[in-house]
C-alpha cells in the first residue's frame, strides 16, 4: 500500500532514496490561459499533468485537423473535478461527469461543457504532438 512501510516496499514520498515528483494545481509551473481555457500543467518522469479549466463550450474538431484521422493520438487518463465532457469516437461516445475518472484511447475528439474542470495525464512526448496542431490551427482561425 502506499505510504505503508513494509518490508522490501518504498514508502510513497521516496523512490530509491529519491522524493517522488509531485505538482498541484498551485505549484504547476506552466500557467497558460488560451481565451476561455486555463491550463496549468506540468512534466514528471515523462507524463504531463494538466489541471484544465474551460470556461466555455469547447468542440476540438477544428483544433484536431491535420492529425491522422483528425483526431487526438495521444491516450489520457483523468479525473472529472466539475462539470461533463465527451470523447467521441468513430463508433461511439464517451461521456464523463463529475466524480469519473477516465482513460481515452488515442483515435478521439474532445468535447467539452463550459464550467468543467478536469486533471488528466498524458504521455508528454505524444501530448506534445497534439499540442503543436492545436496551436497551429487556433493561429489558421485567428487569422481567417
Amino acid at each position: 500500500m502506499c505510504g505503508v512501510a513494509r518490508r522490501g516496499t518504498l514508502r510513497s514520498t521516496e523512490r530509491r532514496g529519491h522524493e517522488m515528483p509531485k505538482v498541484s494545481k498551485e505549484s504547476a509551473a506552466h500557467v497558460l490561459q488560451q481565451g476561455p481555457v486555463e491550463d496549468r500543467h506540468e512534466d514528471l518522469d515523462g507524463y504531463t499533468v494538466n489541471f484544465t479549466s474551460f470556461g466555455a463550450d469547447i468542440d476540438g474538431t477544428p483544433l484536431l485537423r491535420g492529425l491522422p484521422g483528425d483526431r487526438c493520438q495521444c491516450p489520457h487518463w483523468g479525473y472529472v473535478l466539475k462539470g461533463r465532457m465527451t470523447f467521441r469516437f468513430g463508433d461511439r461516445e464517451e461521456i464523463y461527469e463529475v466524480g469519473d475518472a477516465f482513460y481515452t484511447p488515442p483515435g478521439h475528439v474532445p468535447a467539452v461543457e463550459a464550467g468543467t474542470e478536469i486533471v488528466q495525464f498524458s504521455p508528454a512526448a505524444e501530448l506534445r504532438v497534439t499540442e503543436e496542431a492545436m496551436m497551429r490551427n487556433m493561429q489558421a482561425m485567428q487569422q481567417a
